[in-house]
């Protein structure tokens, strides 16, 4: 069921991702995932926000863990979303603030 058949609208759920995106709690996480939507969430398709979702309800201690390559990404994150928060991590200059 996508955003519109729960009466709202892609880009109210765009909007409530991105500020639970900058607000997870774990700040090098809020960071990351923060950066990442702040530049991509608008390009991604349903599908692609039922996987950022999906990142931003999993554990943070077990995010960051795979982010920073300590544990394998488990096969149900393991998608171009993911891929996208990882390339974050390895900006030589990153505008976590942008």
């Amino acid at each position: 069921m996508d955003d519109s058949e729960k009466g709202g609208s892609s880009e109210n759920r765009r909007k409530r991702l991105l500020f639970r995106a900058q607000r997870r709690g774990f700040k090098e996480v809020d960071l990351i995932f923060g950066a990442y939507a702040e530049a991509a969430l608008w390009g991604l398709n349903e599908a692609e926000l039922d996987q950022f979702e999906a990142l931003l309800v999993a554990p943070d201690q077990e995010v960051y863990a795979w982010l920073r390559g300590a544990e394998p990404v488990p096969a149900a994150y393991d998608n171009p979303v993911f891929a996208g928060l990882k390339a974050v991590c390895g900006r030589k200059d990153p505008k976590w603030n942008a």
